[in-house]
């Protein structure tokens, strides 16, 4: 059997903010045969991931290229690679067979041919959840939340945690996790319908628009004017620096990705390091690395 497989592929390297216009819709013809002995399994992809860290695989140099080994640069108008869920078309592994519900490593396309060795794990489907949700909550979002937040602040009841930003798919499990811990928790986002979200939906007990403020520093003590204990950081930049000056002694901070440098170096945050050494704050940097 053979398709049109469109996927989604970058025309050239992107090393500034990509613009829609640095994508294309490239079409190839795709067999769906899987050879007797073949350790390919054929994917109908239903759900993939569309994440930030992903332009850093996009750009021509990157220190993520040189330090994870599936985070190699990718190829101008290749298949780029993401998590995702979807189908078995055809195997002939002992693990998988057709119409298997599966989760991996797929494309941003509407096939995959998964070759032996690459990230795939059958899914139960007798489990009453959205499959979405295993690009979310259950996927490595919703490790790194989890991971980055009990692992790396390792937070206790009552205390005050900050998150930045707090509406995406990591920073709304964190927040959610803290609040059931029976933490104080703040959120940033970047306009008010998000704001809204976080206090409303989510429970945050106070959250604040970071594109209306400015002055972050200031922002941040009229949040927590006892100051900071936890602070889980996916913005880096102007945000890191703010938090760090309002962090309380021994306060924590997990950093798992620095969104606003990805694509401006100039953004990058100039700390008070002696805020740092006197408040003994531990500062550590994570992965949720794929295995």
């Amino acid at each position: 059997m053979e398709v049109k497989n469109k996927y989604a592929a970058i025309k050239a390297n992107i090393n500034g903010a990509p613009e829609e216009s640095d994508f294309e819709i490239k079409v190839e013809n795709l067999s769906l045969i899987v050879e007797p002995g073949s350790k390919v399994v054929a994917v109908k992809n239903l759900f993939v991931s569309i994440d930030p860290y992903q332009i850093n695989w996009m750009k021509s140099q990157s220190s993520s290229q040189s330090s994870i080994s599936y985070a190699t640069a990718i190829t101008p108008e290749e298949v780029i690679d993401t998590n995702g869920v979807g189908r078995v078309l055809a195997s002939h592994r002992p693990d998988f067979k057709k119409d298997d519900l599966v989760a991996g490593f797929l494309i941003w396309g509407e096939y995959t041919m998964v070759k032996e060795g690459s990230l795939l794990n059958k899914l139960d489907p007798s489990l009453a959840f959205h499959l979405s949700y295993h690009v979310g909550v259950f996927g490595f979002s919703g490790l790194a939340a989890y991971g980055g937040f009990f692992e790396v602040c390792k937070p206790k009841p009552g205390e005050k945690v900050f998150v930045s930003p707090a509406s995406g798919s990591i920073g709304h499990l964190v927040g959610q996790y803290a609040k059931l811990l029976g933490c104080y928790v703040v959120g940033s986002a970047c306009s008010q319908e998000k704001v809204n979200f976080l206090k409303a939906r989510l429970g945050f007990d106070d959250a604040f628009n970071y594109k209306q403020e400015t002055d972050l520093k200031s922002a941040l003590k009229r949040c927590f004017p006892q100051g900071i204990d936890v602070y889980f950081d996916n913005m880096g930049g102007k945000m890191l620096e703010a938090a760090l000056a309002n962090m309380n002694s021994l306060g924590r901070v997990a950093i798992f990705g620095v969104i606003s440098e990805y694509t401006n170096a100039s953004t990058r945050a100039s700390s008070e390091m002696l805020d740092i050494v006197y408040k003994r704050i531990s500062i550590q940097g994570f992965l949720q690395l794929i295995s």
